[in-house]
């Protein structure tokens, strides 16, 4: 099983910034994904950014130019540094892995929650 621990949330007002960590630890093959969800109540889940090896990133319209999504290959580990806070990103930001084997594998950590004031 792998496990994906996320760090880094909190809350802040609009125009600042926050940086998250998740890392993967556990019976981990090679994680072909890592990156970043959001869940609102109203909203349900969406993708906010995404590394697909070093071959592809995704990123959400709604984030463009203010947030990036890096990763540390060697630690299993994904960032996403949030710029330009907006109330609008208030949200559980949820980690999210994946990997082949035997199949598509993905994994989902906890979440963290990201609180923006205006």
């Amino acid at each position: 099983q792998v496990e994906l621990v996320e760090s880094g949330g909190g809350l802040v007002q609009a125009g600042e910034s926050l940086r998250l960590s998740c890392t993967a630890s556990g019976d981990i093959k090679s994680l072909y994904t890592m990156g970043w969800h959001r869940q609102t109540p109203g909203d349900g889940r969406e993708m906010v950014a995404e590394m697909h090896q070093r071959t592809r990133t995704t990123y959400a319209d709604s984030i463009k130019g203010r947030f990036t999504v890096s990763r540390d290959y060697a630690n299993n580990t994904v960032f996403l540094q949030m710029n330009a806070l907006k109330a609008e990103d208030t949200a559980v930001y949820c980690c999210v892995a994946g990997e082949y084997g035997g199949g598509w594998n993905e994994y989902w950590g906890q979440g963290t929650q990201v609180t923006v004031s205006s």
